[in-house]
């Protein structure tokens, strides 16, 4: 059974929390790093951990962490560690390692860059294409396409949101599976934005998860994500793979609780639970949570920990600061897992 690991202040820590499991580097099937300046940092304490280990890797670039740390690092092990699918062995942030593991496929974090340096300088969609691209690419290795994503997460600057929009075109016309009522899949979504790139000029970074299984949506009957290239939630063999969720009424698309974090996080954790239900899953199947809470939003964060709790027990935990969401009014974006026991 795969594990998810609560993120960690360091490869130390991680590495602990890795052994407490009683699981060892060879189990990982993918990393997360979350850094808040040089996205070189954690390289060599990153090789010390791993001992020639291949593992897709996704380095994340945000704001600022809770605590203070300079980066954070998010484990997800399964025993043996999965199949290894190795699609290119180029150099870079990253690029190559394919793990998948009860049937889900971990790719690398994705950037618009290639041999020749970074891709369509100062063109958002053309690089957001890229992307989309280059997951495809490395798809193939494991036989699949890019219709069989279950989950993006794309980080972009701020001053990409009048353009934010614009990425719904190459979304609509590369991702979007059949599923079994014959009508398009699209995967679950999120949109950060963060002012930090990991590669300087790149507008936009993917953080994407595949699965081999056939897809199928979960939605509780909301209709405004018939016009989207994301739905609320992707059922992939034994996991729930869900979108980002706010604090946004579905019917009037209105943003809600403008300023009260706590009164956020309680609407966003009851979305989550409305497409559980619809799932046939409990909070306590939960098994990984990102909560991306935006600066004005971190000096109440901490006061979120019970209503968590009640909602979800004791999933795994990820918390970045992000610069904003793409909605200007919300403190806090969550971006949950599931798994059916």
């Amino acid at each position: 059974m795969t594990v998810h690991l609560p993120a960690a202040p360091g490869y130390r820590e991680a590495a602990a929390g890795l052994r407490d499991a009683g699981l060892t580097p060879a189990d990982l099937v993918h990393v997360v790093e979350y850094v808040t300046g040089d996205a070189t940092g954690p390289t060599t304490a990153r090789h010390d951990l791993l001992g020639g280990h291949a593992v897709p890797v996704a380095t994340v670039a945000v704001e600022a962490l809770p605590g203070g740390e300079p980066y954070a690092v998010e484990l997800t092990a399964h025993p043996g560690g999965g199949e290894l699918v190795v699609a290119h062995e180029d150099a870079g942030l990253h690029r190559g390692t394919l793990r998948i593991a009860d049937g889900i496929v971990y790719l690398p974090g994705i950037h618009p860059c290639d041999a020749d340096g970074l891709a369509h300088p100062g063109d958002f969609r053309a690089q957001y294409r890229f992307c989309l691209e280059r997951a495809a690419e490395l798809l193939k290795a494991a036989g699949l396409g890019p219709q069989a994503l279950v989950r993006t997460i794309d980080y972009t600057a701020t001053g990409t949101r009048a353009d934010y929009p614009r990425c719904g075109r190459p979304r609509r016309e590369l991702l979007g599976g059949t599923g079994s009522d014959g009508r398009p899949v699209f995967p679950g979504a999120a949109g950060i934005l963060v002012d930090r790139p990991v590669l300087p000029g790149a507008m936009v970074s993917l953080d994407a998860i595949a699965s081999t299984a056939p897809l199928r949506t979960v939605n509780p009957g909301w209709t405004r994500y018939e016009t989207l290239t994301y739905r609320p939630g992707v059922v992939a063999g034994r996991t729930l793979f869900m979108s980002g969720f706010g604090a946004l009424e579905p019917a009037t698309q209105k943003a809600i609780f403008d300023g009260d974090l706590a009164a956020q996080a309680e609407y966003t954790y009851a979305a989550i639970a409305a497409v559980l239900r619809e799932a046939g899953l409990t909070g306590h199947d939960v098994v990984r949570l990102i909560e991306y809470v935006t600066p004005d939003g971190v000096p109440d964060h901490p006061g979120l920990a019970d209503l968590r709790a009640r909602y979800f027990g004791d999933a795994a935990l990820t918390s970045v600061v992000c610069s904003a969401l793409l909605r200007p009014e919300f403190l806090i974006e969550v971006v949950p897992v599931a798994v059916f026991r």
